[in-house]
């Protein structure tokens, strides 16, 4: 760090109960009073110098031998009245990027111009600053980081703009052209030179975001005015804008724990006022980074993004900042995890575990990307020789196809990852007993059908739901299991739900017709209706959205459907899963003519113990037989 020493005599200052004064064999004459502390000196040496004080003692009297002046608004307190006195007296002085704000701020209160002499101080440290001080690169971050103390005083005289211009500057030159000094490095150890000396151990940066780490000691009010300036050069990849970004958030903005007490957190790490709110400065921060972020898709990761929006819910960010990481994360959105999902709730709703409704606009914001994959160009009917000559501007044209076709692929495989992780997340959010059905179902039916290749996920978490809501009653459990596709459930799966006495009995007959059309698909058969008995039990439970009698998945099943009879692998607990759903279906007879009510349809069939294949196969065999008849 550069320093520079003014005057040649040597410090005489000394204290005598409370009073500083200057061992001199003439008396003092003049009483300076700064911040509560008083100061015995001589007119002569800081009257020659300081037209402030020349003007004060001349506005007072002289009543006594000691003329008092009072100084109570003075900037840098004591020590920067103490160096202004010291070089009035021709004391040694040294200045560096320490003191020199504090210095510059206390020659000017005390109008030590050059208009009362020449070479004042005031010059001095001018040309000591531009010299030597903005052109170095750890001297300029210390400089505009103690303008914060003064911050009045630094804007008024231009040395927070200048030194904001002088690290800019620096961070858009070519890092061949800047060179640093170990204090840069953080190797605990500065060096120290002349002003007018050379710096030894210099170096050059050597990677291209080596400005990061120094830039997040910064307060956020002097980051956000020099990274404005760096954005401004245009020359920085909003890579390297993003990287500095996240180090700045990672060096002030709390680290959210998925099983830490918000309240607590937000006590622990933020400034709060004497009720206990959160004062404006954390938000600021906050919502200054938001404002920060490159436009650019990429520049930051899907995940800094994400904990960003983890803290906007602890710190109680503006809604518009809100929906702006949420539009974000939406563009990008295959590259999360689920736990970067996870985002809690804000600890003074009191509502559900998790914010729902903000990962919901998120995959909303997700969904709007890509509507419709692109069609082929059309081709122009001319001549041979026509379409032989190309034109550059028709080769550019088929490369944007090219690039758009690409791009909508890509759409496409991303909405693949994405519904995979919103299954993923469903499971999660799945055991909060405080998550209405609404939210829950709204989220899987975000998803398009074509994007979830199978519904294992998907049924994991909704079985996670059931058995974590035992108080959903019948058609609360038919809305929850509408969005399953059966036909897209795995074996695994289907042994499960065949089973499950939490699933409607719709779902359960669903998934045993569909565990024997693998077997039939298997042995070659082909499955052209529905049975009439499964039609009966499945009319008896129609969907409110469908029409009686009809089913989504009567159509035949692709031959390449590799499905196995394995998953029936206990007859008697499908047949007493069937069994216990009578219960809840008594009241619904009425639905069948002849007054033959659907209870005794089921009992007929569950009436047979042990044999649920043959019944079936009694089944695949009437049917196949009727059709060919027909």
């Amino acid at each position: 760090m550069k320093f520079m020493k003014l005057g040649s005599r040597p410090d005489t200052f000394f204290t005598s109960e409370g009073v500083r004064s200057v061992s001199s064999e003439v008396s003092s004459d003049l009483i300076v009073q700064v911040k509560g502390n008083r100061y015995m000196l001589h007119k002569f040496p800081l009257l020659s110098k300081c037209l402030r004080l020349q003007r004060l003692c001349s506005e007072c009297p002289e009543s006594s031998p000691h003329q008092i002046v009072q100084l109570p608004d003075f900037p840098g307190g004591i020590e920067a009245f103490e160096l202004c006195a010291k070089f009035c007296y021709g004391m040694t002085i040294t200045v560096s990027a320490l003191n020199i704000v504090s210095a510059r701020c206390a020659a000017e209160y005390l109008q030590m111009t050059e208009d009362v002499e020449k070479g004042n101080l005031i010059y001095k440290l001018e040309v000591f600053f531009n010299s030597c001080v903005l052109h170095g690169w750890k001297d300029s971050i210390v400089t505009l980081q103690s303008t914060k103390a003064f911050s009045m005083w630094s804007e008024d005289l231009g040395i927070t703009s200048r030194c904001i211009e002088a690290v800019a500057a620096k961070v858009l030159a070519h890092p061949s052209k800047v060179n640093l000094s170990h204090s840069y490095s953080r190797r605990g150890r500065d060096d120290v030179s002349s002003c007018n000396g050379t710096e030894s151990h210099r170096y050059k940066p050597t990677n291209k975001g080596w400005w990061a780490e120094d830039l997040a000691e910064l307060s956020i009010d002097l980051y956000w005015r020099t990274m404005i300036a760096i954005k401004s050069g245009g020359c920085i990849p909003s890579s390297l804008i993003g990287d500095a970004l996240r180090i700045y958030a990672s060096r002030w903005l709390p680290h959210v724990s998925r099983n830490m007490n918000f309240e607590k957190q937000v006590e622990r790490d933020f400034e709060t006022d004497s009720v206990g709110e959160l004062t404006s400065k954390p938000r600021l921060l906050l919502e200054s980074i938001v404002s920060l972020l490159p436009v650019e898709r990429g520049a930051v990761s899907c995940s800094f993004l994400l904990k960003l929006l983890k803290a906007a819910n602890i710190l109680k960010a503006s809604s518009s900042s809100k929906m702006e990481l949420a539009r974000r994360v939406g563009i990008q959105l295959e590259e999360a995890t689920v736990g970067d999902l996870l985002i809690p709730s804000p600890w003074y709703t009191g509502d559900t575990i998790y914010d729902v409704d903000i990962v919901m606009t998120i995959v909303e914001q997700f969904m709007l990307q890509g509507q419709s994959p692109p069609t082929s160009p059309p081709r122009t009917k001319g001549h041979f020789y026509e379409r032989r000559r190309r034109s550059r501007s028709a080769e550019n044209v088929d490369f944007e196809f090219q690039e758009s076709r690409r791009s909508s692929s890509a759409s496409h495989s991303s909405k693949l990852k994405v519904a995979k992780l919103v299954d993923g997340y469903l499971q999660e959010i799945a055991r909060d007993e405080n998550l209405p059905m609404s939210k829950f179902t709204a989220l899987a039916e975000a998803i398009p059908d074509f994007a979830r290749l199978d519904h294992d996920d998907l049924y994991r978490a909704i079985d996670i739901y059931l058995k974590g809501h035992l108080d959903l009653n019948k058609s609360e459990r038919k809305r929850i299991c509408r969005v399953l596709d059966c036909k897209k459930l795995s074996m695994e799966a289907c042994v499960h739900a065949a089973q499950n006495e939490l699933l409607p009995l719709r779902v359960v007959v669903q998934v045993l017709f569909f565990e024997q059309a693998r077997a039939a698909m298997s042995s070659g058969g082909h499955l052209t209706e529905l049975p009439s008995n499964i039609k009966a039990l499945l009319a008896a439970h129609h969907d409110p959205s469908r029409p009686p009698g009809s089913i989504s998945t009567s159509k035949t099943v692709p031959a390449d459907d590799q499905w196995s009879v394995s998953g029936l692998k206990s007859p008697k607990s499908n047949i007493s899963t069937l069994r216990m759903k009578l219960a809840e279906d008594d009241d619904i007879d009425e639905n069948f003519p002849n007054g033959i009510g659907k209870s005794s349809r089921i009992k007929s069939l569950c009436s047979l113990p042990n044999r649920p294949k043959k019944m079936f196969s009694k089944l695949w065999t009437i049917n196949r037989s009727a059709s060919e008849k027909n």
